[in-house]
């Protein structure tokens, strides 16, 4: 593994940022997103699944979604998921590694992107989470 791993790696896709503590209804709050236009308040989706838009515009197809849920491990990830119709249906994809995410995120709109790797290394930086490299 190189060191200086950056946004758009293939290394950056084995990044997972851990929180120190589950979203619930008592802190979900705590985790907004402010995009400039809107703000993103994570909103349980399913027993103890949060998810919140990291990126979504009226005229673009694509979206992404932050998703936090508890790993085999017991431990809280911050991952996400890309949104997805299905004969008028919406459903998020199978959850993505935080990095892997966020690459995907940057190939498709890179300043959304920064803003969003921002975001969670904010949440790094007030000791909720820590990032860690998976397999």
């Amino acid at each position: 593994m190189k060191d200086n791993i950056q946004l758009g790696d293939p290394d950056f896709a084995n990044m997972m940022l851990v929180l120190k503590e589950p979203v619930t209804q008592a802190n979900h709050k705590e985790f907004k997103f402010l995009d400039g236009t809107e703000t993103g308040e994570m909103q349980e989706i399913a027993p103890d699944i949060w998810a919140m838009p990291a990126y979504m515009q009226a005229d673009d197809d694509f979206t992404m979604f932050f998703l936090t849920t508890q790993i085999e491990s017991g431990e809280t990830v911050m991952a996400f998921a890309t949104g997805e119709t299905d004969q008028g249906d919406f459903r998020l994809s199978e959850p993505l590694v935080t990095g892997t995410g966020l690459n995907v995120l940057n190939e498709q709109q890179p300043n959304r992107a920064k803003r969003v790797l921002k975001f969670l290394n904010d949440i790094s930086k007030a000791d909720e989470g820590n990032w860690r490299m998976v397999d």
